[in-house]
């Protein structure tokens, strides 16, 4: 039986007992900004549709559309990310599901290696461009 890892791929087993990834058809570069920026949301608590489409609105500074939000909520679903439940005859409650979660912690640890990466080169290139001081101390 094959096991989901947390980049979104299926872990099957060698002969020797360990494994091997294939590519599963969901990685964090598949999913839109705002895809992704609705995970970040549900990461903090499950939440029902308004209620994220206010914390968007927060952080993004500007209106969101019912229309782009319920059916980017609707395609999280399908891609198994959030699950969505009835919390009353008109309101959705969504939460983050483990796959969800395990992608946008993914993500995360991406970005973070790219930006450590980034302001260690950035460091580096600072402390080669400052010019030495005679006296010998930093300039």
């Amino acid at each position: 039986m094959n096991e989901s890892n947390a980049r979104g791929k299926e872990r099957n087993p060698t002969d020797d007992g360990s494994s091997t990834d294939t590519d599963s058809q969901i990685h964090a570069p598949d999913l839109t900004l705002f895809q992704i920026d609705i995970l970040a949301i549900l990461a903090e608590d499950d939440d029902y549709g308004l209620a994220i489409k206010r914390e968007l609105e927060d952080y993004r500074g500007r209106e969101v559309n019912h229309g782009r939000l319920y059916p980017n909520l609707d395609d999280l679903v399908e891609l198994g990310l959030v699950e969505k439940s009835e919390l009353d005859k008109r309101t959705n409650q969504y939460a983050l599901t483990d796959d969800g979660e395990a992608l946008l912690e993914d993500r995360v640890e991406w970005l973070a290696e790219h930006l450590d990466q980034q302001l260690v080169d950035d460091d580096h290139r600072l402390a080669s461009a400052k010019p030495a001081r005679a006296d010998g101390g930093d300039a």
